[in-house]
């Protein structure tokens, strides 16, 4: 892997400096989570990255709240989780309200994972982060630098941009990435159509407020209130306060102006089922009334351009998980560009991120839809639904259920190219399948060799550890228990990595009981994780020309063929 370069030459990486094609690798335009997220990872792994915003600073406006486990976990990869965790706060448990009744509780944290818990921390708080995380790393966000063209050639990106003092620079990159929004130029430019429609009946008005109730202000609980044509989520803020979004009917399309706070007021009364509620403003008022669309883009990537975060797909708030898709999808967008860029693989690796990504986006569409816990429900189907929440969240199969799918831990890949499954002919399977997330296994003894051709290091006596401290975003991993490594085992595996272009770490592992062993799958199969911490290959340990007929697919021109088992989009009305 190409030495991580600081920027600190006067290069594109540092500073926000102008560069041209020989000082920049890849333009990022737009500095939200999505972008800074990209360009963070893209930096991590060697890449010159220059990232431009027509704002003028952060955004100083509430948006997204919530980060969940899946993106937690990528956040963490790339090494600032744990300041985001500082400057948030963890969602234990929501109750559950019918106007005045308590219906039950759902809790959070059951998932297998060091961030199990969602994470409340408001988007400009995130993105502040993010940039200085970036700017440790030599990359300065260029504001007040806005994009205003793209040309796109077999080898180079050609783009203009126009300064804050009217100044038009014309400038050029291997690469460029819209990150910029729904009205993304980067997208217009390439031709590529953002394929939906208008989501019509639904309206979201929200804001930041602190109540006079007697719920009180208890540290990691929210609540949700349901109420016919309403449903309101109240999450605790980390500087006191909460947030309130009321998803409600949508009686006058053509008001568009703010909500007042007393406007606010009254409809959290109303559908919380409070007539003498108060709310007072936070510190920093922030209220906005908010309609959507549910689109996505017909293709994310047209030759050396690409599109990411709400430029690529866009839907309604409902679960609250559209800046963690943007998010995951930079995170699997940063390693594969730099791979094509580094020469590790061919340019239809890029495709394969276009794919997964929207397909993930489809889904999630086609879920919302159907998430009764907080789209408007008409009298009958509310009063359905509000009949059976008591009896499910008394179960814990359906909290843990619940849990799993909010914290996008189960959300796959199994139907992309990159993803092939060649188990053993043994009993049960277990495990993880190709495209899965390679579960974080809690182990207790094990040794590790980490080798790129005929480079081994050795790790010995690993102890009490959890699998995903293993793993790295600069390399492949190949994991196996450990009871099967032997010399032989080992050298079979050296011996197929060698000459592969980028990093494979061989990981023997020793699963700390047996459920993890069964969590980790059977031990005559190996796994080969992706990077972005999916699992790429699965194959018996005794069939190493599987392993080495992948690598040589994933560093070969040749594109690997997609195998689609339902649609990748969602609508074809615009």
């Amino acid at each position: 892997m190409a030495r991580l370069d600081t920027g600190r030459d006067g290069d594109a990486g540092g500073d926000g400096a102008k560069g041209s094609a020989g000082d920049v690798d890849v333009c990022v335009v737009g500095a939200g989570p999505v972008g800074l997220t990209l360009a963070i990872g893209l930096r991590r792994l060697g890449l010159r990255v220059r990232i431009v915003d027509k704002a003028p600073a952060t955004k100083r406006e509430a948006r997204a709240l919530v980060l969940w486990a899946r993106a937690r976990e990528a956040l963490d990869s790339l090494g600032v989780g744990e300041t985001l965790r500082r400057h948030g706060v963890e969602l234990e448990v929501v109750t559950i309200h019918a106007r005045d009744r308590a219906l039950g509780e759902l809790t959070t944290g059951w998932a297998r994972s060091a961030h199990a818990r969602p994470l409340n921390i408001e988007q400009h708080d995130i993105e502040r982060l993010l940039s200085e995380e970036l700017a440790r790393l030599g990359t300065r966000v260029e504001w007040n630098t806005e994009l205003t063209d793209v040309k796109v050639h077999d080898d180079r990106a050609e783009f203009t941009l126009r300064h804050e003092d009217g100044t038009v620079e014309s400038a050029v990159a291997p690469w460029i990435v819209g990150c910029e929004g729904t009205a993304s130029v980067v997208r217009d430019r390439l031709g590529i159509p953002f394929e939906g429609r208008r989501r019509t009946g639904l309206q979201v008005v929200q804001g930041n407020a602190q109540p006079t109730w007697q719920l009180g202000e208890e540290p990691g609980r929210g609540h949700i209130f349901l109420a016919p044509h309403r449903s309101l989520l109240v999450f605790p803020l980390p500087g006191g306060g909460f947030r309130f979004f009321c998803f409600r009917d949508d009686p006058d399309p053509t008001l568009t102006t703010a909500p007042t706070i007393g406007e606010l007021r009254d409809l959290v009364a109303e559908t919380a089922g409070m007539p003498g509620l108060r709310l007072e403003a936070t510190e920093h008022l922030w209220l906005n009334r908010a309609r959507f669309s549910d689109r996505v883009a017909a293709r994310l990537r047209s030759g050396r351009g690409l599109l990411a975060g709400d430029a690529a797909h866009a839907w309604a708030p409902v679960g609250g998980h559209g800046m963690n898709v943007g998010v995951l999808g930079a995170h699997n967008l940063a390693w594969k560009l730099a791979a094509v860029h580094h020469g590790q693989a061919g340019e239809e690796l890029l495709d394969t991120y276009s794919d997964e990504q929207r397909l993930l986006a489809v889904r999630y569409i086609r879920e919302m839809r159907f998430n009764f816990m907080e789209l408007p429900l008409p009298p009958l189907g509310y009063r359905v639904f509000t009949a059976t929440v008591p009896a499910a969240l008394a179960r814990r199969g359906i909290q843990r259920r619940l849990d799993l799918r909010l914290s996008d831990l189960s959300r796959n890949h199994r139907d992309g190219a990159l993803s092939r499954h060649r188990p053993g002919r043994h009993g049960r399977p277990g495990g993880p399948r190709a495209g899965d997330r390679m579960p974080d296994v809690a182990l207790a003894t094990g040794s590790a060799e980490c080798g790129t051709g005929t480079a081994v290091q050795s790790v010995a006596s690993v102890a009490a550890v959890r699998l995903h401290t293993l793993l790295g975003y600069e390399r492949w991993t190949l994991v196996l228990h450990a009871e099967r490594a032997d010399a032989g085992v080992l050298d079979a595996l050296r011996e197929t990595c060698d000459g592969f272009p980028a990093p494979v770490r061989v990981l023997p592992v020793t699963p700390w009981d047996g459920a993890e062993a069964r969590r980790l799958g059977h031990p005559d199969d190996l796994r080969l994780v992706r990077p972005d911490g999916y699992v790429g290959l699965v194959a018996p340990l005794d069939r190493p020309a599987l392993l080495r007929s992948y690598l040589v697919a994933l560093a070969a021109e040749a594109r690997m063929p997609v195998r689609r088992s339902e649609e990748h989009h969602p609508h074809r009305t615009h």
